[in-house]
Formats: C-alpha cells, sequence, structure tokens
C-alpha cells in the first residue's frame, strides 16, 4: 500500500507529472537560482559590448575632428603671419611634403599620419590656396558622383599666396568606422569600387586676408 502511494503520480513545478519519490528532487530544481545571474549575463553581454564600443568610437570620431580643426586653424594663422611662406623666403619657405608633416604633427595624437602619409596622401588631403576674391572660395566638397561619393582630389594644390592675399587651408581626413553598429549612421564617404559608405569625411576649412608681412 505504501508502495503504491509512493508511485501515485503529482504535478511538479512545470506542469509535469512525476512519481511522488522524485518531488523532492524536482522542487529543489525548481527552486535552484544560483545560474540565474550567468544566463542573464550571457544574454545581455554582447548587446552591451556592442552599445559600450559603438559609443566609444563615436566619441573618438568627434573628437578626432576637433583636434582636425584646431590643427587648420593652427596652419591658417603660420601661412596667415608669414611664418610659413612658399617661394618668398628660404627660411620660411615650405614645401608641400614639408606642410603635410608639420600638419601630421598636429593631429598624430589620435589620427593616424605617418611618413608614408606625408609624401603620399591616403587619408589626410590638404587644399591650400590663394584666390582673388573671397566670394571665389568655393564652398561644396568636391565629390566624385553623387554625396557620398568619393573624394576628388584632383583640384586640390599647395600654393598660398604672399602678403595681403587671400588663402584658404582646407584638410579632409579619411577615418575609418570599425565598429559595425554606428557605420550606416555615421560614413559619408563611399570609395571607389564600394558599393556603400564605410568611411567618416572630416573636413575643416580656414578661409582668410595675409597680413602685411
Amino acid at each position: 500500500m505504501l508502495n503504491n502511494q509512493n508511485e501515485n503520480p503529482v504535478t511538479d513545478c512545470t506542469g509535469d507529472t512525476r512519481p511522488k519519490v522524485r518531488r523532492g528532487l524536482l522542487r529543489r530544481f525548481c527552486k535552484e537560482k544560483s545560474g540565474t545571474s550567468t544566463i542573464e549575463f550571457a544574454l545581455l553581454a554582447l548587446p552591451f559590448l556592442i552599445v559600450l564600443f559603438a559609443s566609444l568610437e563615436t566619441f573618438a570620431a568627434f573628437t578626432a575632428e576637433q583636434l582636425l580643426s584646431n590643427a587648420t586653424d593652427t596652419m591658417a594663422r603660420k601661412v596667415r603671419t608669414g611664418e610659413i611662406t612658399f617661394g618668398l623666403n628660404p627660411a620660411t619657405d615650405m614645401s608641400e611634403e614639408q606642410f603635410r608633416k608639420a600638419f601630421c604633427n598636429e593631429i598624430s595624437i589620435i589620427m593616424k599620419c605617418s611618413e608614408t602619409e606625408a609624401k603620399k596622401p591616403s587619408r589626410l588631403f590638404i587644399d591650400v590656396r590663394s584666390f582673388a576674391d573671397f566670394s571665389k572660395i568655393p564652398v561644396a566638397i568636391p565629390r566624385k558622383g553623387g554625396s557620398s561619393g568619393d573624394l576628388d582630389t584632383s583640384g586640390f594644390k599647395f600654393s598660398p599666396g604672399g602678403p595681403t592675399t587671400i588663402n584658404i587651408v582646407r584638410a579632409y581626413y579619411r577615418w575609418e568606422v570599425i565598429t559595425d553598429l554606428v557605420r550606416p549612421y555615421i560614413t559619408n564617404l563611399r570609395p571607389a569600387g564600394s558599393s556603400m559608405p564605410n568611411d567618416y569625411l572630416m573636413v575643416s576649412t580656414a578661409a582668410f586676408r595675409n597680413e602685411n608681412y
């Protein structure tokens, strides 16, 4: 009779029917919560890390953009005051490569700018020119094919003018976006041969009239 009682089916916490002899084991299993935190962490860790890395990369990109702007202002001020000239004074004249290297020194704390970059641009592109009037200075970003097309550097030069001339210093930097989550939202540059943008184009411009140095 006792044996029959032990074998009577009961319903456990999961709704399953099991013999009474297993009731204690199933009850302990249902009450066990020691692995809950581990499971929750496993479920939430990946999306949390993705959001974290996306936030860090966005912060780094906008910090680098501010650095590019500061570098442009610094180099433009040197051109405006005659500290940097082109074909005027051997003591202050700079070649395009020397100017690019000096610009690289201003941004190298965050942005990639090696010796090779100073000689042959692949990420940093600089346009320094003089104009007869401020109204002649271009305001649009030169692109190849559309608003997100690759940068058109065919008209870029390094030919700053002398005293009292009107000049511009324009700097463009191709910032590589690594995190997939933010790439569709901040990229605005589609390199040639690519079907979608994968770089963030940073732009900084300074327009000014040189001092009568």
